[in-house]
C-alpha cells in the first residue's frame, strides 16, 4: 500500500507547499479545503494520514474529526493536528485528544512534519498486522 496522506486547510498556500513537501518524501498527496470534503474523501475510500487544520470556515477541524469517529473512518486514519491555534500543551483538545496522534504548530518545521507522519504510519502499519 502507497503511503496516503491528505491535507486538509482552507489555505491554499498551506496545501501546496506541504503537499510539495510530502510528495518528495513518496507520499501521495491529496489535498482539500474544507472538513466537508475531507469527509467525501474518506467515502470514496481514503486511508492513511490526516493533516488537519483546526481553523476552517463551515465544519472546522473539531467538528471534522468528530463525523470523522461517528461515521467510523478512525480506523482507517491516523490524524495529526496542523495548526497555528498553540493548542499542544492545552486542554482545549479535551475528548478529541484520543484521536489525534500529534500536534504541529504552524510555521511547520518540515523536518518535525516528515517524523511525525513516518511515526503515524508506523502506527497504522502495525495496526492493520493485528
Amino acid at each position: 500500500m502507497k503511503n496516503k496522506v491528505m491535507i486538509v486547510d482552507d489555505e491554499p498556500d498551506i496545501l501546496e507547499s506541504l503537499k510539495i513537501i510530502l510528495e518528495r518524501e513518496n507520499y501521495e498527496v491529496t489535498t482539500v479545503n474544507s472538513g466537508k470534503e475531507c469527509i467525501e474523501r474518506l467515502k470514496d475510500g481514503f486511508k492513511g494520514v490526516i493533516l488537519m487544520d483546526l481553523m476552517m470556515p463551515g465544519m472546522n477541524g473539531f467538528d471534522t474529526i468528530k463525523e470523522i469517529v461517528n461515521q467510523g473512518f478512525i480506523n482507517d486514519v491516523a490524524i495529526e493536528i496542523v495548526s497555528g491555534m498553540g493548542l499542544k500543551d492545552s486542554l482545549t483538545l479535551g475528548v478529541m485528544e484520543p484521536y489525534i496522534h500529534d500536534y504541529i504548530e504552524k510555521p511547520v518545521d518540515i523536518k518535525e512534519l516528515i517524523h511525525s507522519v513516518e511515526k503515524c504510519y508506523n502506527y497504522l502499519n502495525a495496526k492493520n498486522k493485528e
